[in-house]
């Protein structure tokens, strides 16, 4: 009794593998099956990419948002004084830091004072926002205390002052160059208030990561920021750090609770949760256009295999005569086609990771060759373009890739099956 050969047995992988390599005079499809295969690998390659920078830009804008800002900023609800302005101060800030410092999952609380001024260096003037801060609590603000990004010595910051990288460059200073702060709202005087003009040591550069940042901020010790912006013996608000900054949410209630009735929270994620919204709106959409970029690479095969059958019609009717099944030549034609979706998805994936790993000797030579312009921190706010390679976007596109190729492959893999062998050999 013959016993049937099991699926996907050797000589149809050998069948397949003499039909893709068939050139065109012999009625193969080589040059469609180099199409598609090229087709494949730039669509998983465009998609791994895409995928890669998604993330990596993700990354990097909230590791700078959490590396430089508040997780949790505590406040004041405010009461109005007796000039009829609204006081938000806090004037029992180190009671209130140390209730709010016992909540479990709180890493770190930092009370600080803040305001906005004019900074001067000779003939420059920048706006500046300034932070005032003990020396202990900026030297555990990670973005702003990394030695490598960093010139200067923080160590000295109770002797000056602590300015941006963009600060830097738009006053023209360096470390050890004296700048000059005006705050409009200065000394009070019998004839009015009159502006404060103070001038203070750079001691310390630091570079965040992003240019909002930079361009902006400075840092002054916590009793001088007191004297200069009136508020002795107070705080504006205190800067929490927590361990789990994804779940700040969680403790917003434990946070209030602890800071006190007129305490108000605003988080990291109320400041820039409508920018992270809409990122993962733009990612979804960029996965779906390239999804059916994807779609269309694999559409190849089936032009291909379509052609392919065609020509492999005489062939195909000698073979059912032989005893070959539907079976074995419907898994003969998805193996021409599979085959091809999968060399592609490989070397799609190969470029792609390369492509993230090595993303920024790319971007540095696609830069030098368009004379610096092609990336303006000032827009984007972070200065380089970011990759994070991530096992799951390379799983997804490889899954996308391999089940869209493996689908469209059925199609004309069936036609093939169903080949009548009479009809076939009629006019051979």
């Amino acid at each position: 009794m013959a016993r049937t050969p099991a699926p996907f047995a050797a000589f149809e992988w050998l069948i397949a593998w003499r039909y893709l390599r068939a050139k065109r005079a012999e009625g193969g499809v080589s040059v469609m099956t180099w199409i598609s295969l090229i087709g494949i690998t730039l669509a998983v390659f465009a998609l791994i990419a895409t995928l890669a920078v998604r993330s990596g830009f993700r990354a990097e804008f909230v590791d700078t948002i959490l590396g430089a800002n508040a997780h949790v900023t505590v406040y004041n609800s405010g009461a109005v004084d007796a000039t009829g302005r609204v006081d938000r101060s806090l004037e029992d800030y180190a009671a209130m830091a140390d209730r709010v410092r016992a909540v479990p999952g709180v890493t770190r609380v930092a009370p600080l004072v803040k305001g906005q001024v004019m900074a001067n260096a000779r003939d420059r003037n920048a706006g500046v926002q300034v932070y005032g801060i003990t020396a202990q609590d900026l030297a555990t603000i990670p973005r702003v205390a990394d030695p490598e990004t960093a010139v200067g010595d923080i160590a000295r910051f109770d002797q000056g002052i602590a300015i941006g990288s963009g600060v830097a460059q738009e006053l023209g200073v360096t470390v050890g160059d004296r700048i000059k702060l005006i705050s409009p709202n200065g000394v009070k005087t019998p004839l009015g208030t009159s502006p404060r003009v103070n001038a203070y040591e750079v001691v310390y550069i630091f570079t965040a990561g992003r240019y909002d940042i930079d361009r902006v901020r400075a840092y002054l010790p916590f009793a001088e920021a007191q004297s200069f912006f009136n508020r002795d013996g107070r705080a504006d608000e205190l800067e929490v750090m927590v361990a789990e900054p994804e779940r700040v949410d969680d403790l917003t209630v434990p946070l209030l609770e602890a800071a006190g009735e007129r305490a108000l929270l605003w988080t990291w994620q109320d400041a820039s949760g409508s920018f992270l919204r809409a990122l993962e709106v733009e990612d979804n959409v960029m996965f779906v256009i390239l999804s059916i970029l994807v779609l269309i690479a694999a559409m190849n095969i089936t032009s291909g295999l379509i052609m392919l059958v065609k020509n492999k019609g005489r062939d195909i009717g000698i073979l059912r005569t032989m005893g070959l099944t539907e079976g074995s030549i419907l898994r003969v034609f998805f193996i021409c086609g599979a085959f091809t979706g999968m060399i592609g998805t490989a070397m799609g994936v190969i470029l792609g990771c390369l492509f993230a790993l090595y993303i920024d000797p790319i971007f540095s030579f696609v830069n030098m060759a368009m004379g610096g312009q092609v990336w303006d921190p000032s827009i984007r706010g972070i200065y380089r373009l970011p990759a994070q390679l991530r096992s799951e976007d390379v799983l997804s596109a490889v899954m996308l890739s391999l089940g869209l190729s493996f689908v469209v492959t059925i199609f004309p893999a069936r036609r093939a099956a169903r080949m009548n062998p009479v009809e076939a050999l009629r006019y051979e």
